[in-house]
């Protein structure tokens, strides 16, 4: 059967294959014993269900928990949950291996030997949470409230970032947004005057044609997007994938485009120059909607199909092919935004251009391109005090990344590193590996032995966990309450995470230590609630809801409305929330910071000799490194490989299944990784799953399994309009390891 015409439900199949796995039987905490017959038998029978959201990914999935003697049997699909639809991925499906992972933290620690050492004594929480207030305060009263800085990744983060602005520090920041998704939403937030959020208000499923630019839907598993994906796949959709590599997409694509890495820029500015040069953009709405429309054909008129071929490698004929393809099913036509988009320090200004391309193609507030989402009210918890006036976040210097639209992770290293503008002096780290998050590894470590102290809070021993002073234990996604989640969607919705099982062992949920360490610290007045089922009715009775929709949210895990009205009518007027009011082909708002107005593209440095442009991604089962300690997972996908052609191989006298060290252009080199001879990959390039490789020896099934691409990532590229990291401008040789 040909991959283009894969249907929605083949397509969706691999998801019953972490189903299978994640039918677990006969376990007890701290022990997985996986049912041999699991398809054969799963769901297993239930005493009961839970309804509650999973946290598996950052997706927010409804999940129904099937329960059998106190221990969870099965995670499926909640069918209340807008965003699940009664899916999960493989990866919410497999979410049983971590509440039972037996490496588990399930104590608060106390550092023994040196950071890094991962040399700990187990303490009871009254001593853990007393000395981490007593050093969190100390630091406060000598250096200042903002000498504390946060790393989060999770609901449970907003927490302690009330800690943190509660005392005065505006030091708190989300490693997505500067290492992620950053660049998309500051470019769009310059063109439409608004980002996209998550989940991005994008109707995949009534698309008539769609690009994918180095976006692997079908591998990155956002669960909603994926089923919307293969409805689009499965109702003709014209699907165009630029990507370097021949992907889970690509396998599906009418055109596969397999760019030179680091040209995407020039591509997309061509596919611009040939709508507009043939007069294939949505007029009428340009003329209603949009400012700079002339300044925007002059900028591009020398990205001429014969040009972009030889930055791109994308033949001539094949671009105006699929230019044409998007602007004939336009205004139904996408080209999708990406998520994980910090790739060569451009990544703002690519951004922006693909906003550009899909203004052109006239599709905001249009079936089949960018929706126009709602979202149910939730007011919050009544008589909180204001929070007290900080500094400006040391993420950067004055006027330095204008258009940075949140606190920079990387900022905040450097500044731990230099002392300016000022010192920071502790971190809380929460649910994020930062070793293997933020680009050059290096620099990380270089940064902890600067600090004075180090709190990590997590679920597993993960690498910063060695690093920290104090590990504080957070019990899973299934053991405990988190605040509401009210996104913005076509169909609003609020969602709850409440509790499936007990916590195990002494871990808490993140709302109970944050509060604990406030009444400590003398900030408990931003914390009024005994609980978080008190936070959380609290919110919805001040919100207006009743009764009736509070039970039905606990006891169906989400309260939805009708959709609303997500398209824009014909002729109908909406105010882009930019300086004109318009959507604005050149940006004069770039203009008077020094900065393009409209993109420009420069052509990147290039491999040399010998060398591969190191490219990474996901695996549809695995989260990073979040999961690749999940015995459930790994029966499905247990190690990393390193993706190079074979006609690459030959050249260095290397076969399929050689393991090699990745060596980059500053000597830094990974683990051993096994080499995967494929077809599906340009000779100049070599991919890799991101999340393997992982050196915290507490993580048993995980340690030293496969290669690490951040100990590779020594070089990234600063984003000048936004701070992000681009970090695909490693360049790596292959060794091989004798055995």
């Amino acid at each position: 059967m040909s991959l283009q015409n894969l249907t929605r439900r083949k397509f969706l199949a691999i998801g019953s294959v972490a189903a299978g796995g994640a039918a677990l039987a006969g376990y007890l905490p701290g022990r997985i014993s996986l049912n041999p017959d699991r398809q054969a038998h799963w769901p297993q029978p239930t005493d009961r269900m839970v309804s509650t959201v999973c946290e598996m990914c950052f997706w927010r999935c409804g999940v129904q928990a099937h329960l059998r003697d106190g221990q969870v049997t099965a995670l499926t699909g909640n069918p209340a949950h807008p965003l699940s639809r009664g899916r999960l991925c493989p990866r919410g499906a497999g979410g049983i291996g971590n509440l039972y992972d037996p490496d588990r933290l399930v104590k608060p620690l106390i550092r023994e030997g040196e950071r890094g050492d991962e040399r700990f004594r187990e303490a009871e929480w009254d001593e853990a949470l007393d000395l981490v207030a007593d050093r969190l305060q100390g630091i406060a009263d000598q250096y200042g409230p903002e000498s504390l800085a946060m790393f989060y990744h999770g609901a449970g983060g907003g927490f302690f970032k009330t800690l943190l602005k509660a005392l005065g520090s505006p030091n708190s920041a989300a490693p997505s947004y500067a290492q992620c998704r950053g660049p998309r939403e500051v470019g769009f937030e310059l063109t439409f005057g608004e980002g996209l959020g998550s989940p991005e208000p994008l109707d995949l499923a009534h698309t008539h044609a769609l690009a994918l630019i180095g976006s692997h839907l079908g591998e990155n598993m956002h669960n909603t997007q994926v089923q919307d994906f293969a409805d689009a796949v499965d109702s003709g959709c014209h699907l165009i994938v630029v990507d370097p590599r021949f992907s889970v997409a690509a396998g599906k694509a009418e055109h596969w485009l397999a760019i030179r890495p680091g040209t995407d820029l020039a591509l997309i500015l061509g596919w611009i120059h040939l709508i507009l040069a043939e007069g294939w953009e949505q007029k009428a709405f340009l003329a209603q909607n949009a400012v700079g429309l002339e300044a925007l054909r002059k900028a591009v008129a020398k990205y001429t199909p014969e040009a972009v071929f030889l930055e791109t490698g994308i033949r001539s004929g094949q671009l105006r092919e699929t230019a044409r393809l998007l602007a004939k099913a336009a205004p139904h036509a996408l080209v999708h935004p990406g998520r994980h988009v910090t790739w060569y320090g451009d990544d703002a200004q690519r951004s922006r251009a693909i906003a550009i391309l899909n203004a052109l193609l006239g599709n905001w507030g249009q079936s089949g391109g960018i929706y126009l989402p709602g979202q149910m009210e939730l007011k919050a918890f009544p008589g909180l005090p204001t929070f007290p006036k900080s500094k400006n976040p040391a993420d950067r210097k004055a006027g330095q990344y204008p258009f940075a639209g949140s606190v920079l992770a990387n900022g905040l290293r450097e500044a731990t590193l230099s002392g300016e503008p000022y010192p920071i002096k502790a971190w809380l780290v929460y649910g994020t590996n930062l070793p293997m998050v933020l680009p050059n590894p290096k620099q990380t470590e270089e940064a902890i032995h600067n600090l004075d102290f180090l709190v990590a809070i997590d679920t597993m021993p993960a690498e910063i966990t060695g690093w920290a002073d104090v590990v504080l234990p957070e019990c899973t996604y299934l053991e405990r309450h988190d605040d509401l989640f009210a996104p913005f969607y076509r169909q609003p919705f609020l969602a709850l995470r409440q509790p499936v099982v007990d916590p195990i062992g002494d871990s808490k949920p993140a709302w109970w230590m944050a509060k604990q360490l406030a009444e400590r610290m003398g900030l408990g007045a931003w914390f009024p609630w005994q609980d978080a089922e008190e936070l959380i009715e609290g919110r919805l009775r001040a919100s207006g809801y009743q009764d009736d929709q509070i039970d039905t949210l606990f006891q169906k895990g989400a309260l939805s409305e009708q959709e609303t009205a997500i398209y824009l009518q014909d002729g109908e007027d909406y105010p882009f929330a930019t300086p004109s009011g318009k959507i604005e082909l050149y940006s004069q708002q770039l203009a008077d910071a020094g900065f393009d107005p409209v993109p420009v593209y420069r052509r990147p440095e290039m491999p040399g000799q010998g060398q591969f442009r190191l490219l990474t991604g996901r695996a549809p089962v695995h989260t990073f490194g979040r999961t690749t300690n999940n015995a459930v997972l790994l029966e499905h996908y247990p190690e990393n490989e390193v993706w190079v052609n074979p006609a690459a191989l030959r050249n260095l006298g290397l076969v399929n299944g050689d393991r090699v060290l990745l060596k980059n252009q500053d000597g830094a080199q990974t683990g051993p990784i096994r080499v995967r001879a494929t077809q599906r990959i340009r000779p100049d390039s070599a991919f890799m799953v991101h999340g393997f490789g992982h050196k915290a020896r507490k993580l048993r099934r995980a340690v030293s399994v496969g290669g690490d691409d951040n100990e590779v990532t020594t070089r990234f590229q600063v984003d000048p309009l936004m701070g992000g990291t681009g970090m695909n401008v490693n360049f790596v040789t292959l060794e091989k390891v004798e055995v």
